[in-house]
């Protein structure tokens, strides 16, 4: 389990994130939604340790995040940011390999190609993975990426808007594929995502952000209802009941 206990966060006068608490479960798809600016990806970055709150603190498995060398932190939890500009020449097959650095030092075992071939073929790149990044589409980069973060298999896996530059059937893709790491293979997940239909069908919990403050949390069947929703965007949103799911019909 991820705790987050009351952290802040400021640039100059302006707080970004506020006295957010919250425990991520084990085993589950939490999704991070709410309007632009609401402090989704900073919390998210807190809580991979790539930005360290001015107060409060994170704890995984009971142990204090900054407590983790980072080697071992890296072991633990993964993080894909927005923007994963990279300036030297790459193959896919060379950037998922980075995902074992944590184990290899650069220096890939047998063991190391068996994760990294099997994040190739969980993400579909068998037959671009010589591809170098410069000749891909937007969406390949991406599953890459993400790629790369399967390869590191760590049992928490922090994603912040993993389906920019993805079309309708990748997106799908993607998320089923998340899906599935979490029912198959134990794994944790949390999502920074701007959709709230593929929240709602997919995640397990949802965290919901405003001002840089949570206000809502829980299953998301109670996260996704018409009031809920409007206390959060601002807009009344009617919901849809499709077979067991719910949509949101938001742009009506």
């Amino acid at each position: 389990m991820i705790e987050v206990s009351h952290v802040t966060k400021q640039y100059g006068d302006q707080t970004v994130v506020e006295d957010a608490a919250v425990s991520i479960q084990k085993g589950k798809i939490t999704s991070f939604i709410g309007p632009n600016g609401a402090g989704k990806s900073t919390l998210l970055s807190m809580v991979s340790r790539l930005i360290a709150p001015d107060s409060g603190e994170v704890r995984i498995e009971g142990k204090e995040i900054s407590a983790y060398k980072s080697n071992d932190l890296a072991k633990k939890i993964s993080i894909l940011k927005q923007s994963n500009k990279i300036d030297i020449r790459l193959t896919v097959r060379e950037l998922v390999s980075f995902g074992r650095f944590p184990y290899s030092q650069g220096r890939l075992t047998k063991e190391d190609w068996k994760h990294v071939d099997q994040a190739i073929d969980y993400m579909k790149l068998k037959d671009i993975e010589h591809k170098h990044l410069d000749q891909l589409s937007g969406g390949q980069c991406q599953r890459a990426f993400i790629a790369m973060v399967i390869a590191q298999d760590t049992d928490y896996i922090l994603l912040d808007e993993p389906l920019n530059n993805l079309d309708m059937k990748h997106s799908v893709e993607i998320m089923k594929l998340l899906k599935k790491l979490v029912v198959q293979h134990g794994k944790t997940i949390v999502i920074v995502i701007h959709d709230i239909n593929f929240a709602s069908v997919y995640s397990d919990r949802i965290v919901a952000l405003k001002n840089g403050r949570i206000v809502k949390e829980g299953p998301t069947e109670d996260i996704i209802q018409t009031p809920v929703l409007k206390e959060i965007y601002d807009m009344d949103i009617p919901i849809q009941q499709i077979g067991d799911q719910k949509i949101c019909v938001y742009f009506s």
